[in-house]
């Protein structure tokens, strides 16, 4: 029923706001959610006559269905934004999401490694083997970069910037940022380059692509999943470990060794500060030892 309107919509996403195709997918299909709601109580009306009252009764109905906190933030989000792009184009004269609350969400603070638990991974590995220096690479390069797994495996060797110390990364929303890459990630990348792939056989148009696979084109997703699961079985890491709990390590480390924060938010590419501000509810252990180390009177 909101089709046109959903039209011109994600156009706005893509035109203006540079959106990229999976967002805009993700913004449509809250909206969808709206106007099915409106569908399933029998209430035929386009979004031109929605009013805040609508809107809540539907997060009243999400949320006996269950839907999470943060899905339901989103979705007001996405709702809010619609209703800019109609007052942006005149249909309508007020936003009726414009005062809709976001729910407040827990912030769990994510699984990290120490320093010495990277150290014990990163030992395990066996170079010996056909996959080990580009195993140790991946490794080097997600938790002193702080990389996105999709990031990692769709980088390229023109985008490793030796002369500079920066690798050029292409994040979410099509949006690149610069990360400084540490001397030890950048010996391991060139040790890889030069021993390994060098030799590899490389499928046409994947020239370009650091990581490859026995086809010759880009890992996959689940080949870094896999490969991160199996190292650390074999360091004996009793943790649930996944590829982003580098990125995690990464800005954790950071911080806790007084990194600023708007410097992590930048190399992390996150787009608020709020996000990153996660990364200051360190372990109580770390700021415990801190304050009796550092405060002037913890010894007196």
């Amino acid at each position: 029923m909101w089709g046109s309107w959903l039209n011109g919509f994600s156009a706005f996403l893509k035109l203006e706001k540079s959106l990229s195709p999976n967002s805009i997918e993700a913004y449509c299909r809250d909206v969808k959610k709206l106007d099915s709601f409106l569908e399933i109580h029998n209430l035929k009306i386009t979004p031109l006559q929605v009013n805040p009252q609508h809107i809540k009764e539907c997060l009243v109905y999400l949320n006996q269905v269950q839907l999470n906190e943060k899905s339901q933030a989103r979705f007001i989000s996405a709702i809010r934004t619609f209703f800019k792009y109609l007052l942006l184009e005149n249909e309508i004269e007020s936003n009726p999401a414009e005062l809709i609350e976001l729910p407040k969400i827990s912030r769990k603070l994510p699984d990290i490694l120490s320093i010495e638990e990277i150290e014990t991974l990163i030992e395990s590995i066996d170079l010996s083997e056909p996959t080990g220096e580009r195993n140790k690479t991946i490794i080097e390069l997600m938790y002193g970069c702080g990389l996105r797994v999709s990031e990692l495996v769709n980088l390229k060797i023109s985008e490793v910037k030796e002369n500079s110390g920066f690798i050029k990364v292409v994040g979410k929303g099509n949006k690149e940022r610069l990360i400084p890459i540490s001397k030890t990630a950048l010996k391991q990348y060139n040790r890889y380059k030069d021993l390994v792939r060098v030799h590899q056989n490389v499928f046409k148009g994947y020239e370009d692509f650091l990581f490859l696979n026995n086809r010759g084109k880009n890992l996959s997703r689940v080949m870094i999943f896999l490969m991160i699961k199996s190292l650390v079985e074999k360091a004996g890491i009793r943790k649930k470990i996944s590829p982003h709990t580098f990125r995690h390590s990464f800005a954790t480390h950071l911080v806790e060794g007084g990194a600023d924060l708007r410097a992590v938010q930048e190399m992390l590419g996150h787009e608020s500060i709020l996000t990153t501000e996660i990364y200051t509810h360190l372990d109580q252990t770390f700021l415990r030892d801190t304050l009796l180390q550092f405060h002037p009177r913890s010894n007196k």
